[in-house]
């Protein structure tokens, strides 16, 4: 059985040479190449092809987000996100950009080459913070359908009470949906009548 291969993101030198060192020494995984950005960890994957991209998130240019997307669109290429960061829009942006899996960088060797290879052959690896976050955000998605299926919302109302459920402004909806200001405040209306509800608060509460 051929080797997977790997390419290693990360913009701090320590931190690479150590991953390396971990995959060197772990059978049947061979790093193929290094990056210290995402420019290069792009270039990379499209250049080797690894099976799997080791990802750091915050790195100069191109962040690791945007490395992911890129990856997931040009390749087969499947990444692993490796970072620091486990707070919720971290989470939900990375694999929103299609990262096959997450952990953070409190993971050991074991749990890191576990990832790698369960990631090469099509499986997920989360961390436990991780997960929670993913199936509270499956959780608040389910709680959306079944609000919108009852109060007969349409899409573009659901998309508005979902933003309205995560502190967004009406200012803020507007430019993450691209509509104008004043479409917002309609929206907002139509979700008042329709819900029974007397404002955000009590609109938002319904989806917790």
């Amino acid at each position: 059985m051929a080797d997977i291969t790997v390419v290693v993101a990360d913009d701090q030198a320590a931190v690479r040479d150590g991953l390396v060192t971990i995959l060197e020494h772990a059978p049947g995984i061979r790093v193929v190449g290094v990056a210290a950005d995402g420019e290069q960890a792009v270039r990379l994957a499209v250049e080797l092809a690894p099976d799997v991209v080791l990802m750091d998130l915050r790195m100069p240019g191109l962040d690791g987000v945007a490395a992911t997307a890129r990856i997931a669109e040009s390749n087969g290429s499947k990444v692993l996100v490796l970072t620091t960061y486990s707070d919720d829009k971290s989470i939900v942006e990375a694999l929103q950009a299609g990262a096959a899996g997450y952990l953070t960088k409190s993971a050991g060797r074991e749990q890191i080459v576990s990832a790698i290879t369960a990631t090469a052959d099509g499986h997920s690896t989360f961390a436990p913070e991780v997960t929670r976050t993913v199936v509270r955000g499956l959780a608040a998605r389910t709680r959306l359908e079944e609000v919108a299926r009852q109060h007969r919302l349409t899409e573009q109302e659901a998309r508005v009470l979902a933003l309205m459920a995560r502190g967004k402004s009406n200012r803020a909806i507007a430019e993450s949906l691209g509509i104008g200001l004043s479409t917002v405040k309609t929206h907002t209306n139509n979700l008042f009548a329709k819900l029974h509800v007397a404002n955000r608060a009590e609109a938002a509460a319904l989806l917790s």
